[in-house]
C-alpha cells in the first residue's frame, strides 16, 4: 500500500462483536483500514480453522455493524500478490500452486462412467 501511496491505518478500531446482557464481551480489530475507499481488510494467512473462526468474526461485524465494509483476504490472495509483484517468496511456495483456469466449460466425470467403483 506505501508502494502507490495508498493511506492506511494499522487496527485503528475494535468492534464489539459479542455481548452479554448488553455489555461487550467479544471485539473485533481488522487489522488494516483504509480510510480513502472506508474500508477494513482482515489479513489471515492462517490453517483453515482458524481461518473459519475470523470468517464467523466477520459475520458478527456484520451483524452488529452492518454500515462497517471489512474484506478478508486469505492466504491465497497474500500469495498471488507476492508472486504478482515479484516480491521475496515466502517458504509457503514451495508447496503452492499459483492459481490456473482453463478455458471453457468444467467438465464433470462421473466415476461409474468411467467404469470405476467407490469402495468404502
Amino acid at each position: 500500500m506505501d508502494f502507490y501511496g495508498v493511506p492506511w491505518d494499522y487496527e485503528p478500531t475494535s468492534f464489539p462483536i459479542g455481548f452479554d446482557d448488553g455489555e461487550p464481551t467479544q471485539f473485533f480489530t481488522p487489522d488494516f483500514y483504509l480510510p480513502e475507499d472506508d474500508l477494513f481488510i482482515e489479513i489471515t494467512t492462517m490453517n483453515q480453522k482458524l481461518v473459519t473462526k475470523k470468517n464467523k468474526k466477520v459475520k458478527q461485524l456484520k451483524k452488529y455493524h452492518p454500515d462497517i465494509n471489512c474484506k478478508i483476504f486469505y492466504q491465497r490472495d497474500y500469495l498471488n500478490l507476492v508472486q504478482k509483484y515479484g516480491l521475496e517468496e515466502p517458504d509457503q511456495f514451495e508447496e503452492w500452486t499459483p492459481p490456473t483456469r482453463m478455458p471453457g466449460r468444467p467438465e464433470v466425470t462421473r466415476l461409474e462412467d468411467r467404469g470405476e467403483r467407490l469402495t468404502g
